[in-house]
């Protein structure tokens, strides 16, 4: 997404060109992070992008990319849709394409291929002119690019990879051309070393941006989803079935032109445009890369279908009701492209070292040539080991070691409906010694039935007149309970008495007065059995609700705030609810017992009823009884352990009342079938509402944290290797610019290994 706001600041994305290493990076950010009014700025080296968050009129998009241009890189508003294609669409002569590669290999082949035929006996080479003839081109035309970026870098006051590459081989070809000019051995010059690094680094930059575009797949995959065209349905139109809706019936408009509201038909084989809710038709519809579903979903009048969905078998007719970028997919993506932009709180290390690299490396080739000129007394030789040490101490691998790791990791992840958010989670999964669950939604279904209605002694009405002013109460309610009365209202046939005055009362229930029936214009209150604790009538409503309890049911009870003694709340009836435990939630908590993690179940149900779930599904430990805003307290707890060592834990749960223990804990998951605010909390969002995704999630978390952890021992042992070997005559400058490329090949080549991953408990 290009532009976001919130109340107080601005969000920009930014494409960058012309990022070459970690010192890119990092210049580019201290470059934002001077703009007046940014308030945070990250630059990501693999995806080429950067975010930057600024105070609201403080400075403009346009002042902002001017600014990055001056420090000599190209820069441009990131465009929401195709950006991605764009870069894989990228000329075949261009900077990074193939063409440049394969040239310069032709020029540089003979002038490197008389090396493989010494061991044979067979002494061949070029002419000096001929060798000088062929390596120019390649120096001065297919390498020009690393003068122009070494020479913004170098007035920008920061060198670069550029610049080092652009260093050692003009100081390779210029001690050949000096050779050429004042003596007549051909095989003192060293033309195919200049020539070879120029081949081997457009080599090794041609293959970054094939490994970056591969780590892209995911977003590349969920902007395809986009159809461009929606069949509105016109206004005079009626529904008539899967078959009734004539081509004349609707028109076929631009997807940035459908609004909320409107009536899309989506024929079958066809993707569907919007999120909505199904007016008419029947079918089965695909979510697998959205919610990484496999078994199509049936779809029935008033179900709810997702935007990119792949409908069946049957015609559908939907009322849209978020479109754009309020769309499901489009937060998937918004989601996804954060996490391959933020960086992990390890590459901050990285960033460090990258900060002061390149300069030192200038110093120490210096240091290898004056030194190996003083003990050899040879000029060549001394410059040829400074060159060898300018290319091969290239930080390229460095900067893409943690970022590439992340885009793959996080990639995969997406595809089978987890999505992590925050990149720090990878570095915090491994380390996770406790998960807690939150009960309701997250374990259970999330719908419950109301099974009892039990009034007390002295209640002026009916059961039904009860349950219609108890589900009155909850007249335009989300809450699973309220949801159980109205459906039990309603299978009786009882009409829900409005109320006025209502107000939602967190974590002890909600509060009304009913316009109609026997408690007209009193003061109702329907609560949780644990807000009452140490109430004169707490006792009472035990004893009423005792048999519930002992059968494993969540009990609310209304209580009449108006009561006639004016002293005390009365209670008027205990209404039971049950749900039922999700299939899988056993496997899930037997999936988390075997990667050695203690289970944890908070519920706000009476201790017998959240007891006897957690036996079911082999449950460590329950938290009953407990108010939502004393979840975040008992993680807290947790997190401190019994002997006072830090243990990591993480939080699961799906409702606004979980979102303090989601923010509180050091992973937060988010069940996707729960709230905004939920998901928003968390650092990572399963998009289905199973429960086995937990242990899924906590495995390619490890699997993405092993992948940066082994791209940065590589590429910090690569160098500690390289550049001692290097200015010990060790590595030729031709070899050095072969394993520098080959270097960051590696790097990407693992992180892509990581889409080999598939969720074990799927």
């Amino acid at each position: 997404m290009s532009t976001t706001e919130s109340n107080n600041s601005e969000f920009f994305t930014l494409d960058i060109g012309g990022m070459t290493c970690a010192s890119c990076v990092s210049r580019v950010e201290k470059a934002l992070d001077k703009i007046p009014g940014v308030e945070a700025a990250t630059v990501n080296l693999a995806t080429e992008q950067a975010r930057v968050r600024i105070k609201r009129g403080s400075s403009s998009l346009d002042e902002i990319i001017a600014l990055v241009k001056k420090t000599g890189y190209e820069a441009k508003e990131s465009s929401v849709r195709g950006n991605l294609d764009q870069k894989i669409a990228k000329s075949f002569w261009a900077d990074d394409g193939l063409g440049r590669v394969i040239l310069s290999f032709l020029l540089s082949a003979p002038l490197f291929l008389p090396m493989f035929f010494m061991p044979f006996g067979i002494h061949w080479s070029l002419s000096g002119w001929w060798q000088l003839a062929l390596a120019t081109p390649v120096q001065f035309i297919l390498g020009w690019r690393f003068y122009v970026a070494g020479y913004k870098s170098l007035i920008a006051g920061a060198g670069n990879m550029d610049l080092l590459v652009a260093l050692g081989t003009s100081a390779a070809y210029g001690l050949s051309l000096y050779i050429l000019l004042t003596s007549s051995h051909a095989h003192e010059l060293y033309f195919e070393g200049s020539a070879v690094i120029i081949s081997m680094v457009l080599l090794g930059k041609w293959l970054e941006a094939r490994a970056k575009q591969q780590t892209s797949e995911a977003i590349r995959a969920l902007q395809k989803l986009w159809p461009e065209h929606a069949k509105v349905l016109n206004a005079a139109s009626e529904l008539q079935g899967n078959t009734g809706i004539g081509a004349d019936q609707y028109r076929n408009l631009p997807l940035d032109q459908v609004l909320p509201g409107d009536r899309v038909l989506i024929l079958p084989g066809e993707r569907i445009p919007v999120d909505g809710l199904v007016l008419s038709g029947a079918s089965h519809v695909d979510e697998s890369l959205l919610t990484g579903e496999s078994e199509p979903v049936k779809k029935l009048a008033e179900s709810k279908v997702i935007g990119g969905a792949l409908n069946g078998e049957g015609a559908l007719v939907v009322s849209a009701q978020a479109v754009g970028i309020e769309s499901v997919l489009s937060k998937i993506i918004n989601l996804v492209e954060e996490a391959q932009t933020q960086k992990a709180p390890i590459q901050k290390l990285v960033d460090q070292v990258s900060a002061i690299f390149v300069p030192s490396v200038l110093i120490l080739a210096l240091i290898t040539g004056i030194g190996n000129w003083l003990y050899l007394d040879s000029t060549s030789i001394a410059i040829l080991r400074a060159v060898s040490v300018l290319v091969i101490a290239c930080p390229c691998a460095l900067g893409l070691a943690t970022p590439a790791a992340i885009m793959a990791g996080t990639g995969i992840a997406a595809r089978f409906g987890i999505l992590i958010k925050d990149p720090q989670v990878l570095e915090l999964a491994h380390k996770l010694n406790i998960v807690a669950f939150d009960k309701t939604g997250t374990l259970t279904i999330g719908k419950p039935r109301m099974l009892a209605l039990l009034p007390f002694d002295g209640s002026p009405s009916d059961i039904d007149q009860i349950l219609a002013t108890a589900a009155g109460l909850q007249l335009g309610s989300e809450h699973p309970l309220a949801k159980a009365l109205l459906d039990a209202s309603k299978e009786k046939g009882v009409t829900p008495i409005a109320t006025s005055s209502s107000k939602g009362l967190p974590g002890i229930g909600i509060e009304g007065v009913p316009s109609a029936g026997p408690f007209m214009g009193q003061t109702l209150r329907l609560q949780s059995v644990a807000s009452l604790e140490g109430s004169s009538q707490h006792h009472l409503i035990l004893q009423k609700a005792q048999a519930c309890f002992e059968q494993g049911q969540t009990v609310s009870v209304l209580m009449n705030l108006d009561s006639a003694s004016k002293q005390a709340p009365s209670p008027i009836a205990v209404i039971a609810f049950g749900d039922e435990l999700k299939p899988n939630a056993k496997s899930a908590i037997d999936a988390l017992h075997a990667l050695q993690i203690r289970t944890v179940m908070l519920s706000g149900d009476n201790l017998a009823a959240a007891t006897r779930v957690g036996k079911t599904i082999g449950i460590d430990e329950v938290f009953a009884q407990i108010m939502p805003s004393n979840k975040a307290e008992i993680i807290q707890r947790l997190q401190v352990g019994l002997e006072g060592q830090k243990q990591f834990v993480a939080m699961i749960g799906d409702g606004v009342n979980d979102a303090p223990a989601l923010a509180m804990a050091d992973v937060g998951m988010a069940m996707s079938t729960g709230t905004d605010v939920a998901m928003q909390a968390a650092g990572i969002t399963l998009m289905r509402g199973d429960p086995t995704l937990v242990a899924d999630a906590i495995d390619v978390s490890k699997k993405t944290w092993n992948k940066i952890r082994q791209n940065l021992f590589w590429a910090f042992a690569f160098n500690t290797i390289g550049i001692p070997m290097a200015a010990l005559g060790y590595l030729s400058p031709m070899l050095a610019g072969s394993a520098m490329a080959l270097s960051s090949f590696c790097v990407l080549s693992n992180a892509l290994l990581l889409k080999r991953w598939r969720p074990k408990h799927a």
